[in-house]
């Protein structure tokens, strides 16, 4: 199964995620298909930078979001 969801890529204390499609049975930091956005919680307000043609492809062909994530394109929209 295929999913969006996010992958950890800042240092110790200072998180910072890419918003990723992945398979399901992968690690969260592990191999995944196609990147197509970023997330800084960091910043005030949080930055969320999307791509929603490929969130909106990605879902139409059966990816499944994660509730973050989710949450997260609704944030963005």
């Amino acid at each position: 199964m295929v999913k969006i969801r996010l992958q950890r890529v800042g240092a110790k204390k200072a998180p910072f995620y890419h918003i990723v499609v992945a398979d399901s049975r992968s690690p969260r930091d592990g191999k995944i298909i196609e990147k197509i956005g970023t997330y800084n919680p960091m910043t005030e307000p949080s930055t969320i930078v999307l791509d929603k043609e490929k969130v909106a492809t990605w879902i139409k062909n059966g990816a499944k979001p994660t509730d973050t994530v989710k949450a997260l394109i609704e944030k963005a929209n």
